[in-house]
């Protein structure tokens, strides 16, 4: 029995009929939602006789040449050797050549079967084997293309369907968890927060309902939509093109296949795709570069991200101004800025919650300590787990957890920010140091803040992100990290004393004068220990407690003196009562959550969930717009959470405090910027004054030629030139409130 089925029909056909009888009502023909989509404005005209002869002397045919309908400036001898099938529409071709690049090409269509298409003016189309059903704009340049093709139910990689398709057909990406538990419908224009709440909230169907509703209302079911290639795009040297949307400006050169793509380019960014990659089922954002053997499938690249080397992406998102190259990515949800660039790496089923940095050979998410593929790993802010790391489903960090190279056996849960995690092999222990990139690495720390705002490129910046380490996300850890040292210390203390208890407040109590105290004496000869970290018997020790705590505690303060400098300049405050004006009266510290890079109180995406249950907001774009009203109210919301943090951690309410007490929560506000900056200049220097990494160099002169001049580091000096204007800020700030 033949496998291939091969349907012969009268070549008069070819080219109409794009959609079935069945799918058209009544007194509606096959081209309708053609001339609806083709926006050229051209005024189309029927061939002359001469212009039939020209044609036909220049070696083309058609199977109807009353079909072929063009416009006013339309030159035949510049349509040579084509075939013609169906309806086709031509723009105005002239005696001009089109020039991209090195690249120079004659106006004009050459060497190619075209089937019921729609070009715009003076574009170039040559030796393109099979283009049909496409929507052309102006000035297009395609030459070299074996096929470029759209079916008459192309969705251009949106989780739709249409009509007579089956549910089984619809795309969906499997983000989070390989058992499609988490599956996402996805869209054009989806952004990180939507696919974030769309993969979270799995135990309300209402939500899930109204957000596939949304997704489906943004498109119409309707068959016989048309692939676009939009004004003064450029395709060259490419396999196949098939079922795709393409914007302005775009750039595609050596691709093998593009199928059922959705790729934005233009004026908001300009996307480039190039040699030996493959995509299906997928949208690419404005501004995206795709290069070198890049093999993407049922996928999202957000606006300004980019896949290079040999990268695979597959069922996940990729947030905004992110770089993955040279690895694979399976079934995750990826945050705004997020660097992967390392051969050897691999990351399945995880939430990355933005500025993260995968190592080379890690492999997060490398098996599953279940019976089943269904693990997952849950990483905050600034995850950053380095070389050769091999981490196992289930894991939970917490914001800016730094893995040092090894392998972790089983599933870990760290809750303290900012933290080290180790192996210790000689003991056979975990070792956590909260706060290290305070204590050894503030150059990294602050660069990367400054790093990533510098890289935000989006156009239109809707979710708004707060790139700064220190945000309500943060501020919670470290206040839930006080009482987490708290009781570890506590609890260390006992079992030296040889009594026992079960009383979590005494044991909290004993740990926190000891602390507060600054009993290091004590505390140092403790074998500090945490529960609940790994899922094993071995020790979790807690190094640097003290100094972690201590940190900890000047963060905040630190944290709600920023709030407090900022919003004194916003709203030029001139005096100390308007500023205890603006202090609630109840300040109750709130949980915040990151919503695809957006940090938003707990109760508010509550609030927004209940409304889209109940009809309150409707349609995604309500939903982001939503997104930009949380983002007006982010300032004011951070500067409540400060002060709320603040009044727990120091039990001062900053709105019966004196003048006196808020010009010393200012004047330490300095101190602390003063080590902080310090300590960017020293952990950067260290690379200058290590005997192992001067070694390659016979000389300083030398050293200083491939690496630069510390004196001279931009960031540094950037740093130092802030230090100064903060203090002279705050000094004024002083002397107004006083």
């Amino acid at each position: 029995m033949p496998q291939n089925i091969i349907k012969k029909t009268p070549v008069t056909k070819l080219g109409y009929g794009f959609i079935s009888a069945e799918y058209l009502q009544p007194n509606e023909d096959e081209y309708k939602l053609r001339n609806k989509q083709n926006k050229s404005g051209i005024n189309y005209r029927c061939l002359t006789a001469y212009e039939i002869e020209a044609l036909v002397h220049n070696r083309n045919t058609s199977d109807d040449w009353n079909s072929i309908y063009v416009s006013e400036a339309f030159n035949p001898e510049l349509v040579k050797n084509c075939k013609f099938y169906g309806l086709v529409r031509i723009g105005k071709l002239e005696p001009f050549y089109l020039g991209f690049s090195d690249m120079k090409v004659a106006v004009g269509l050459y060497n190619s079967t075209i089937i019921s298409s729609d070009l715009g003016d003076n574009i170039c189309i040559d030796n393109v084997n099979y283009l049909s059903h496409f929507i052309i704009g102006n000035e297009v340049i395609i030459i070299n293309v074996d096929e470029l093709v759209t079916t008459n139910h192309a969705k251009f990689g949106n989780g739709i369907i249409k009509e007579g398709e089956k549910e089984l057909v619809r795309i969906q990406l499997e983000v989070c968890n390989e058992n499609g538990g988490r599956s996402i419908m996805p869209f054009n224009r989806m952004l990180p927060g939507d696919a974030y709440l769309w993969s979270k909230y799995r135990d309300d169907a209402a939500l899930l309902e109204k957000f596939k509703q949304f997704t489906e209302a943004k498109y119409n079911n309707k068959r016989g939509y048309y692939g676009k290639i939009g004004s003064r795009t450029v395709i060259k040297n490419s396999g196949i093109i098939k079922d795709c949307w393409i914007g302005e400006d775009a750039y595609i050169k050596g691709a093998n296949k593009l199928k059922n793509l959705t790729i934005n380019s233009g004026e908001k960014g300009k996307t480039q795709i190039g040699e030996g990659v493959e995509m299906v089922n997928g949208i690419v954002g404005f501004g995206c570069r795709i290069f070198y053997g890049v093999k993407a499938v049922r996928f999202v690249m957000a606006s300004f991200s980019q896949l290079k080397y040999g990268a695979r992406l597959i069922n996940s998102y990729l947030g905004n101004n992110a770089t993955i190259s040279c690895c694979e990515v399976l079934n995750s949800l990826i945050f705004p800025a997020h660097e992967q660039h390392h051969n050897n790496s691999f990351l399945c089923a995880a939430l990355i919650m933005g500025q993260s940095n995968i190592a080379a050979g890690a492999t997060i998410g490398s098996n599953h300590n279940s019976r089943a593929a269904d693990g997952e790993i849950v990483a905050g802010r600034g995850f950053w787990p380095g070389l050769c790391v091999s981490l196992k489903h289930n894991s939970k960090f917490a914001s800016f957890t730094i893995l040092a190279k090894g392998h972790y056996p089983t599933e870990l849960n760290i809750p303290l920010p900012f933290a080290l995690v180790g192996n210790d092999l000689t003991n056979n222990n975990l070792t956590i140091m909260p706060g290290y990139w305070f204590m050894y690495n503030m150059y990294a720390l602050e660069r990367n803040t400054w790093k990533y705002v510098d890289r935000d490129k989006r156009f239109e910046k809707i979710q708004k992100i707060d790139y700064h380490y220190l945000a309500p996300d943060t501020l919670n850890e470290i206040v839930e990290g006080l009482t987490i040292i708290e009781e570890a210390v506590g609890k260390a203390y006992f079992t030296k004393q040889h009594q026992a208890t079960n009383n979590k407040e005494a044991i909290i109590t004993a740990g926190k004068q000891l602390l507060q105290n600054n009993q290091a004496s004590t505390i140092n000869k403790l074998e500090v220990l945490l529960t609940g970290i790994e899922n094993s018997k071995r020790k979790v020790v807690l190094n640097k407690s003290l100094q972690a705590y201590q940190l900890f505690q000047e963060l905040v303060s630190y944290y709600t003196a920023i709030q407090l400098i900022g919003t004194i300049q916003q709203q030029n405050i001139q005096s100390f009562e308007s500023l205890q004006a603006i202090v609630p009266n109840n300040l109750v510290r709130t949980q915040w959550l990151n919503i695809g890079g957006q940090l938003i109180p707990f109760a508010d995406v509550e609030n927004l969930k209940n409304s889209i249950k109940n009809g309150n907001i409707v349609g995604w774009d309500a939903v982001h717009n939503w997104y930009k009203q949380q983002g007006n109210r982010y300032d004011s919301q951070k500067l409540h959470h400060a002060l709320a943090c603040f009044a727990e951690v120091k039990q001062v309410n900053l709105k019966t405090c004196t003048a006196t007490e808020i010009t010393q929560l200012l004047q330490a506000a300095i101190t602390t910027k003063e080590w902080m900056v310090k300590g960017i200049y020293t952990a950067r220097a260290k690379d200058y004054n290590n005997p192992f990494k001067k070694m390659v160099y016979n000389t300083n002169e030398e050293m200083n030629q491939v690496i630069g001049k510390l004196e001279h580091n931009s960031f540094i000096n950037e740093q130092n030139e802030a230090l100064v204007v903060f203090k002279q800020e705050v000094a004024a700030i002083i002397e107004k409130l006083s």
